[in-house]
């Protein structure tokens, strides 16, 4: 649902009250609680946490001098806060969770205290940290449901995941992911679904998928080239893919914490089932 003029549905969350779970919509103008000077979006914050959305084409982290990234945005937002006010150039705590390629767009979570982000590194660890995602396909797999188990490495550069060959064990990591088909649209000779990783290794959903036969429309790095031909046609500028969904226990209060959003991507926007 979008309201017409400046207003639209930016995001929504589910909060665990003493009633229960329950989604609360929040309303606002384009661009609220995003600071002057960032891309990035604030959707939730307390001692503990601070949970964002990250627009496609920014890095969450970067060690490339004069590249802008999400850590740097919200360290500088915090340092601004009433809190650090005082505080003799001490740069505030920010302790990175997991993370989403640059070209993804998407849901993050940070911890605002070490102890926070030991607790929450330990649920991601442990299975306990569930992050969903919408893809949207070239193609359609050939069942509507699956479960996608490879052995991943990296290539000898370091900057590509591949599956290993049969028989690689060295640098390899098992990577489990499941997908569901939510909609097809023949004409255009996509799909989109919905995939939920059991690991997080370096540019899973986008290796196993592509290895699948499926990649993700807009991804120039495992597409191939009808993929890419396909995305400058429906004007893909990025990998169609969001981190839609996140669920943990917050660290503070111990409470189920679910977070849901919209993607903004143009391309997801041809789809009803959204």
């Amino acid at each position: 649902m979008v309201l017409q003029g400046l207003r639209r549905k930016i995001w929504e969350t589910e909060r665990n009250t003493e009633a229960g779970t329950v989604r609360l919509p929040h309303w606002a103008e384009a661009g609220r609680r995003r600071e002057k000077g960032m891309r990035v979006e604030i959707l939730d914050e307390d001692e503990d946490i601070i949970v964002v959305y990250k627009p496609a084409g920014i890095a969450a982290q970067t060690a490339d001098v004069g590249q802008e990234d999400v850590v740097s945005e919200l360290k500088n937002y915090l340092s601004r806060t009433p809190k650090a006010a005082g505080k003799e150039r001490q740069e505030p705590y920010l302790g990175v969770i997991h993370r989403l390629d640059q070209p993804v767009e998407g849901l993050l979570v940070f911890a605002k205290r070490q102890n926070a982000a030991a607790a929450l590194s330990r649920q991601l660890r442990d299975g306990a940290f569930c992050k969903r995602y919408y893809a949207v396909l070239c193609g359609r797999p050939e069942a509507e449901k699956g479960q996608l188990t490879d052995a991943l490495c990296r290539d000898g550069a370091g900057r590509m995941g591949e599956v290993a060959r049969a028989g690689q064990k060295a640098d390899t990591r098992e990577a489990v992911l499941h997908y569901s088909v939510l909609q097809s649209l023949e004409e255009r000779k996509i799909t989109l679904a919905d995939i939920q990783i059991d690991t997080g290794r370096f540019h899973q959903i986008r290796v196993q998928m592509a290895h699948a036969g499926t990649p993700i429309l807009g991804d120039r790095k495992y597409g191939g080239e009808a993929c890419c031909a396909l995305a400058r046609d429906l004007q893909v500028q990025y990998v169609a893919l969001c981190a839609y969904y996140l669920e943990f226990i917050h660290p503070g209060s111990k409470k189920v914490m679910k977070y849901r959003i919209k993607p903004r991507g143009r391309v997801f926007s041809f789809f009803s089932q959204l």
